[in-house]
């Protein structure tokens, strides 16, 4: 028989899943910390469940080992739909989440099919198999997010989260290109934009910046940034408690394409990243905005 867990094992669960942000992702935590507790809170079990997803498949060291983790994830997800889940700090989190928000479970079964893709990982031929998968592995976190920082309208404002959260993907990938490449042989970038510009494996392996080089990261770039207005048009649709850290997370996460741009388009010997005194300026600008 389950044991009920008491107000002090949740908040054990829920600061155990606040100390993976905090180490994980500085810039997601700095938007999202300063929600109400409630919500920061739930905020912490998700990304902590994406987290234990990425980990699942990066961490493994053989591609058998790989699939035992995502097989193993998936089991656990099956037991938490049905009410058992584990022992554990991440799932006794995200049964609180579960029990205060109108959460729906396919959005973190669509993360562990993202997951799955890294699995059986091959480079996106277009644009559109590259925001496909954007959507699995991000689109989908933006939809476990919304019925927390949306919670009357969460329903019709899916486009907009997914855009969100892809755009967020898009970035991710700009900034890695050459880590992808150089630790994990992953190239994000479509063969299709690749070969329009002439631009070839070996030069990303030569870790050429060139100026096909800089046309294909600007082609994704633009649409990242397209999708991040698309998000922002709909900011006041959220709750108002709320507003100021979602457009703080879109605005932080948006800077490192500029800070991308600031260093020559370096995403091979540089970590880009947004300064900290670039996050104040933006919390600063956008809580002057609402």
């Amino acid at each position: 028989m389950k044991k009920n867990k008491t107000a002090s094992d949740i908040a054990k669960a829920y600061a155990y899943c606040e100390d993976i942000i905090k180490r994980h992702s500085k810039s997601f935590y700095f938007a999202f910390s300063k929600l109400p507790k409630e919500k920061a809170n739930a905020v912490y079990a998700i990304y902590a469940f994406c987290r234990l997803a990425d980990d699942s498949i990066d961490e493994a060291e053989t591609k058998e080992a790989q699939g035992d983790a995502l097989t193993f994830l998936t089991n656990e997800l099956n037991r938490f739909e049905q009410g058992r889940e584990p022992d554990h700090p991440v799932w006794q989190a995200l049964r609180d989440v579960f029990d205060r928000y109108e959460m729906s479970i396919q959005p973190f079964y669509d993360q562990l099919d993202g997951q799955a893709m890294d699995y059986h990982f091959r480079q996106p031929q277009t644009m559109e198999d590259l925001e496909a998968y954007s959507y699995y592995v991000a689109g989908s976190v933006g939809l476990m997010l919304l019925p927390v920082i949306a919670t009357k309208i969460h329903m019709e404002l899916e486009e907009e989260a997914i855009a969100l959260g892809v755009a967020m993907q898009l970035t991710n990938i700009l900034r890695d290109v050459g880590e992808d490449y150089q630790k994990i042989n992953r190239i994000y970038l479509p063969k299709e934009l690749m070969e329009r510009e002439d631009y070839s494996e070996d030069d990303l392996s030569d870790q050429l910046i060139n100026e096909s080089f800089i046309a294909i990261w600007e082609t994704i770039a633009y649409r990242a940034e397209q999708l991040y207005d698309k998000f922002t048009q709909c900011l006041k649709d959220f709750d108002k408690d709320s507003q100021l850290q979602v457009a703080l997370s879109a605005k932080v996460y948006g800077g490192i394409l500029d800070a991308v741009r600031e260093n020559d388009y370096d995403c091979f010997t540089l970590k880009n990243k947004t300064s900290s005194a670039k996050k104040v300026v933006f919390y600063n600008e956008v809580k002057n905005s609402l």
